[in-house]
């Protein structure tokens, strides 16, 4: 049994305005501005997309779980300057996904999780498939893996 996915980027929309603020307002709200200093190593959230060397990007804690369960989270996650939201088509993956060990946490209608995994990124298409087989997932968030960091969440299509 084949099942399309679609995979979402968060909205830049809340975050792009953050880039005009000073350090210090920055500071006040615990989110630092950096410049990147290497490739991979800052994939931005908003574009799905490795930031460049020497682009900006602010690192900052984003409510990627807003459910009202026990597996309610938030983590730190990248944001380039100037992004643009991605909108990958149905079954596409982005090329940042695919070159990271990654975390895949699975999820009910309700927000409850109901499997998890760990896998290279290589394999991605084929875990959604398997994990899409059956009816109870609802949504998969995926992480990078060792840093725990959330990338984006994949629907059913």
């Amino acid at each position: 049994m084949h099942s399309n996915f679609l995979i979402s980027a968060i909205e830049s929309s809340a975050y792009a305005p953050l880039f005009d603020l000073s350090t210090e307002a920055l500071k006040s709200k615990n989110i630092i501005r950096k410049v990147v200093d290497q490739f991979p190593g800052y994939p931005c959230r908003v574009s799905l997309e490795d930031a460049e060397i020497g682009e900006e990007v602010l690192l900052l804690s984003h409510i990627h779980h807003p459910v009202s369960t026990p597996y309610r989270a938030s983590g730190p996650v990248f944001i380039r300057k100037g992004a643009h939201q991605a909108r990958p088509g149905i079954n596409e993956i982005p090329k940042m996904l695919q070159h990271w060990l990654l975390s895949l946490r699975v999820y009910t209608s309700e927000g409850m999780m109901c499997t998890a995994q760990t896998l290279e990124g290589t394999g991605l298409r084929k875990a959604i498939g398997l994990i899409f087989q059956d009816p109870l997932p609802a949504y998969i968030h995926i992480h990078n893996a060792s840093p725990g960091c959330f990338n984006c969440r994949v629907d059913r299509a």
